[in-house]
């Protein structure tokens, strides 16, 4: 099966305010079957305050791009549970990336993908 939460990495698809999309690969953790994102740049990042204010936002994996919702998480313990999950998916391969993404200001952008049902089912 081929599906967003087995990938390393997605593209994920913001909508600007002018109707423009621009794309930004990202890296996909999965925890208690739910996928989750971060801005390697915390708030500074300009797609992770574009969704914030809920701009239209799309996936793309093996060249389908499919409508998804991000969602703000602010439990702490589930935001250690994913910076656990990226040590685990990414650390050996990527330490110092990972200690980034793991760092106060990308912890704190933590988004779970909603609506990922919809497009768990992908072609190769």
């Amino acid at each position: 099966m081929n599906t967003v939460m087995d990938r390393a990495e997605i593209v994920l698809w913001v909508r600007h305010a002018n109707g423009r999309w621009s794309a930004r690969t990202v890296w996909v953790v999965v925890v208690d079957g739910e996928a989750y994102v971060r801005s390697a740049f915390g708030w500074r990042s300009a797609w992770y305050r574009r969704v914030l204010m809920h701009a239209d936002t799309e996936v793309e994996v093996a060249g389908v791009r499919l409508s998804v919702a991000l969602q703000p998480v602010d439990d702490p313990e589930l935001v250690q549970r994913v910076s656990g999950a990226y040590w685990a998916k990414y650390g050996l391969s990527w330490p110092g990336p990972v200690e980034s993404m793991n760092g106060r200001e990308a912890a704190a952008t933590t988004m779970r993908l909603t609506n990922v049902g919809q497009v768990s089912q992908l072609p190769a």
